[in-house]
């Protein structure tokens, strides 16, 4: 584990509520880092907007704690915000088709899945709370890269290797998909992540209209045929709207 960044890290913690500014001089001491590591350490954290110098004179310079983290906790407080609203749903759902239901977010480059509801059956599916996949792989992470800009898209699509159960991805047919995803408004895929599987997944918008996450339901694929397959899109469209609705969203489904 790299010992700088845990060192950093653990000055930011000397911040607090009765201390929301401290000097170079103040940070060494409370730390029993020598100034001139705390000072590198100190100017990394302002590079990347985790601090920010007020400079007093010419001798003497302070620090208070950067936007960056307030950025990151609205990500954070953002991501709760929709777990908690979304898992009631999702239990209904669950109880009401008897398939594992995910709830997916985009994480950087990724897809992050944030909250699970495992089904009665006894099927286990790969995926776990926490688990990060790439956007071009399954129903909830392509759902979140067809709604991404085309300059975010780019990025992922323009990786060298895009492999799906070591399967190379034809990148012109997946562009084409993303492209029917934001047409018709739900994903679909068919033994991506795991063998023998389905997802499907609907968009969640917030009150901006921006889509923040992905609800999806994956099952063995015996369980996604004729009119179970459309039950299972019709509650899991409902249920995305509810969710929504929640969140604030006014717009059209």
């Amino acid at each position: 584990m790299n010992q700088s960044v845990i060192k950093a890290l653990k000055l930011l913690d000397l911040f607090t509520e009765d201390s929301p500014e401290l000097s170079l001089k103040e940070i060494s001491e409370q730390s029993s880092i020598p100034k001139p590591t705390a000072y590198r350490l100190l100017s990394s954290l302002e590079t990347s907007g985790f601090l920010y110098k007020i400079k007093e004179n010419e001798h003497d310079s302070r620090y208070r704690l950067g936007i960056k983290l307030l950025e990151l906790g609205q990500r954070v407080s953002e991501n709760l915000e929709i777990r908690g609203v979304a898992l009631p749903f999702m239990q209904q759902l669950a109880q009401d088709i008897n398939e594992v239901i995910h709830l997916v977010i985009v994480n950087h480059n990724e897809a992050t899945y944030i909250e699970k509801v495992e089904s009665t059956r006894a099927l286990r599916l790969y995926t776990r709370i926490g688990k990060s996949s790439p956007l071009y792989i399954g129903s909830g992470p392509k759902m979140l890269l067809a709604y991404l800009p085309k300059t975010r898209q780019a990025e992922v699509l323009n990786e060298s290797d895009l492999i799906s159960l070591n399967k190379k991805i034809n990148g012109k047919e997946l562009r084409q998909e993303l492209d029917r995803i934001k047409r018709e408004g739900y994903a679909y895929s068919l033994g991506e992540q795991d063998a023998d599987t389905t997802g499907i997944s609907y968009p969640i918008y917030d009150f901006q209209g921006q889509v923040v996450a992905a609800l999806t339901v994956s099952g063995l694929s015996s369980h996604f045929e004729g009119e179970s397959l459309q039950r299972i899109k019709e509650q899991t469209k409902q249920t995305a709207g509810l969710i929504s609705g929640k969140l604030g969203y006014r717009g059209g489904s």
